[in-house]
Parts: structure tokens; sequence; C-alpha cells
């Protein structure tokens, strides 16, 4: 993009040359078996569906957005148990590949222990390789367990990827510490994003909430405001106009939120 340079109000002001790079966008989703609960939404057949169902159906609703605004966005896929593992190692554009990684998404055995450094460590290999090709790398990680927080050991000023964090979780409760786990997520967050990393967050228990959040993560990490300035989705509210121009024999019903 070239500079622009101009006039407003008698200062001058510039718009200095940037360049936005595609992505390579690593998933990592959790396979705990809390990934697997039921979760408020049911299916078009009116069966229950898990965490899971709905994870695969939000990363598959996000790669096609993605690549519909650009086909050169590339994706690939790892897992965290204990530790994180790869599911599709080898980053592609071909939506067949990705969807086949996507069915391969299968909860597995309870583990009490979850361990971001090797993700970080992947990811770090992983941006190396994509920054040689002028992409950048993205990790959205997808985490669901209530009472186990993630630990991790990274060096302060190694930032070579940016990391997006969505945490579903079941309420608070005497065996359920959903606090403490965001917090140890955000600390993960600001120690290695590159770029702006967002962190959202559920308890409810519904998919379109999930969606919500999956929009939200299309934003490039190059173009983003800070997560403290996003006031979107906005709420939907009648406006109502000022008293004296509404004609007396007219009535504007207002909705309660």
């Amino acid at each position: 993009m070239e500079g622009m340079e101009g006039e407003r109000g008698g200062s001058r002001y510039s718009l200095k040359p940037s360049r936005i790079n595609n992505e390579d966008i690593l998933f990592c989703i959790d396979v705990n078996p809390e990934s697997s609960v039921e979760i408020k939404t049911t299916g078009s057949n009116g069966r229950p569906i898990t965490r899971m169902d709905s994870i695969k159906q939000a990363i598959l609703l996000f790669v096609h957005a993605k690549l519909s605004m650009n086909p050169d966005h590339r994706f690939a896929f790892t897992t965290i148990a204990k530790s994180a593992t790869w599911l599709k190692k080898d980053f592609s554009s071909d939506i067949a590949s990705v969807e086949a990684a996507i069915r391969g998404l299968v909860p597995t055995s309870s583990c009490s222990h979850a361990d971001l450094t090797s993700l970080f460590r992947l990811a770090a290999h992983e941006a190396r390789k994509s920054t040689a090709q002028n992409h950048i790398l993205r990790v959205i990680l997808i985490y669901c367990r209530s009472s186990t927080r993630p630990q991790h050991q990274w060096p302060v000023n190694q930032k070579l990827f940016t990391l997006d964090v969505i945490y579903l979780h079941e309420k608070p409760g005497p065996d359920n510490c959903p606090q403490e786990v965001y917090d140890a997520l955000v600390d993960a967050l600001d120690l290695v994003s590159q770029y702006e990393g967002y962190i959202f967050e559920s308890g409810q228990g519904v998919a379109r909430v999930l969606y919500r959040c999956m929009c939200l993560l299309l934003s490039h990490p190059q173009q983003r405001i800070s997560l403290d300035d996003l006031n979107i989705p906005k709420l939907l509210t009648k406006k109502v106009p000022p008293a004296d121009s509404i004609p007396a024999n007219e009535v504007v019903p207002v909705t309660s939120q």
C-alpha cells in the first residue's frame, strides 16, 4: 500500500505505507472430555448437540468466510490434551483437507494437565517458516476446561505469532475455577502475541455465542483495534424520535429490553 499525504484543517497528515500479509492460521482444539458435554443448543432434528459439534461447525464457518475474503489464507490443525499434537500439519487452503481434519476431532480421556509450552514451541517453529513466505502465523486456541489451569514457560521477548483464545466453560462451582483458568489464558496471550490477540469466553452453553466469537476472529491481526475498544456486536434497539417531533395522534411502541 502506498503512502498518502494531504491537509486537513490546516495541519498535515500522512498514512504510512503498510503491508497486510496473508495468514497461516493454526487451530488448536482442546480434546479433553469437557469438549464432549452437551450444550443447550439442539440440532435441526431436536437432538442435543455437544460442545465439540458446535466447535466443528464454527471452524467450518470461519474457514469458508476467511477463504471468501482471501483464498490465499492457509490452515492447519493441532489438538491439546496433556500437550499439543498435530492433527493436520501441512498448511493448506484446500477446503476438502480442512473438512477431513475437522472430522478427525475426537474427545480423548481425561487429563489433569494442559501444557501450552508445547503449542508455543510448535507455533514458533511454523511462524519462522511462514515469515519466510511473507505470511504471518496466528494460533486460535479453543479451550474447554473449567478446572484445569493451562501451564506454560516462554521467553518474555519472543513474540513470533499472534494468539487468539476462545474459552468455553461451565459455571463457577465447588469443582470449577473458570476465572482462574481465564486469567491464565490472558497471561499466555499477553506473553506470546505479536499483534493484538483477542480472547472471548462463554459459560452459557449456546452455540450462537461461539459463532459470534468466531465471526469477531475473522479480523486480521494487522488491522485490529484493541480488545478493550471492541464494542461489537452492538445491541439492536429501537430508536425513539424526540417527544416534540411525535404527532399528538401517534404512539410509538417501545419494547423493553
